[in-house]
């Protein structure tokens, strides 16, 4: 199941996982996914070891924002993993 956690300006969605085993590591899968006129750009990167197991549309740029933007907010992201999600009232 993937949590939402964050839109950007541009319509792109953040999602992520909940917390997953990895070999020996526990680790969470976070997706962006941005609209566009003939479906989806999207790309998916593992945490803890930002892996990226995917880029389909994405600049190299943008990659590289969506890799700082993990750097400040993985912890979150294992936060909100481990008690299923973001819990807004």
């Amino acid at each position: 199941m993937m949590y939402p956690y964050l839109t950007l300006a541009d319509g792109t969605e953040i999602v992520h996982s909940g917390l997953m085993k990895c070999g020996e590591k526990t680790c969470v899968e976070v997706h962006f996914e941005r609209p566009k006129w003939e479906g989806f750009d999207s790309a998916r990167c593992v945490l803890p070891d930002y892996q990226w197991l995917f880029n389909n549309g994405f600049s190299a740029e943008e990659i590289q924002f969506f890799e700082e933007f993990l750097h400040h907010n993985a912890h979150l992201l294992f936060k909100y993993a481990e008690t299923g999600g973001i819990q807004i009232a």
